[in-house]
């Protein structure tokens, strides 16, 4: 079923996967506060609707993902009120990553600045071949502030990062698939296809640990070695706890398909 919420967010429910569509097309759909409320407003819903399991985000129109923070706001605001609208930001992309639900970006357009922080702090990404994306934040005398110098660093490398970052430089689809800022590349019209063709694919796992792998993967990337380990075999130990352990392991000697129950 298909629904609206807001005027600059709707939303598209297909089973258990929801696409949430970024609806400011006539800016390039700009993330604005209005925008950035009804987003945090409508992921603290899917977080407590355990019929949800995995969710895409995209932008309307065939032109933009998102062009990042909206510049008109920024150039007659305080000093102030620009960093409230980035620790805004920064709580909505920080409610993306610990959602607990498969999070997949489908860039459909341009993703720049603002707009590309929403989708690195997704768990997947997937481009389309006219897709545009970076950080050009320099350029107008701002800084990457709302995840971008914490995540492009973790995504492609710290030296490629450093690059974009302060060139301001913007990579077509190809590049960005290269250096690992994007899993996937799609023509347009196979993007939401491939979506679900990639979300299908990982919900079919066991669902616990699915969760678990992701939560060592975010949770790690910020400890020592050491601890980062410890941490992922916590995290096996926690998944051999659950009956889909059993189910897997038990389908695997036997050759069979796993029946998962996600507990």
């Amino acid at each position: 079923m298909d629904s609206g919420t807001d005027s600059v967010l709707f939303t598209r429910r297909r089973g258990e996967m929801i696409f949430l569509v970024l609806n400011r097309p006539e800016v390039h759909n700009a993330l604005s506060r209005e925008l950035l409320l009804a987003l945090d407003r409508e992921l603290a819903l899917i977080r407590d609707d355990p019929g949800i399991r995995a969710v895409c985000i995209t932008g309307a129109g065939d032109r933009s993902f998102s062009a990042g923070a909206d510049i008109g706001y920024l150039n007659g605001a305080s000093a102030l009120q620009v960093r409230e609208l980035a620790l805004l930001a920064v709580a909505v992309t920080r409610r993306i990553e610990e959602l607990g639900k498969l999070t997949i970006a489908l860039i459909n357009g341009f993703a720049l600045g603002g707009g590309l922080e929403l989708a690195e702090a997704c768990m997947l990404r997937i481009a389309a071949r006219e897709a545009r994306m970076g950080h050009p934040e320099v350029r107008i005398g701002a800084v990457a502030g709302w995840g971008g110098t914490t995540r492009l660093p973790r995504l492609v490398g710290r030296g490629r990062a450093v690059e974009m970052l302060l060139t301001g430089e913007v990579i077509d689809a190809a590049e960005a698939l290269r250096i690992g800022l994007v899993n996937r590349v799609v023509g347009r019209d196979e993007l939401e296809r491939e979506g679900e063709r990639l979300a299908a694919d990982i919900l079919a796992n066991a669902p616990v640990a699915v969760q678990l792998t992701w939560e060592a993967i975010r949770r790690g990337q910020d400890m020592p070695l050491e601890e980062s380990v410890r941490l992922g075999a916590d995290c096996f130990g926690l998944a051999a706890a659950t009956d889909d352990f059993r189910i897997g392991t038990a389908a695997f000697l036997a050759k069979k398909k796993p029946g998962f129950q996600g507990s």
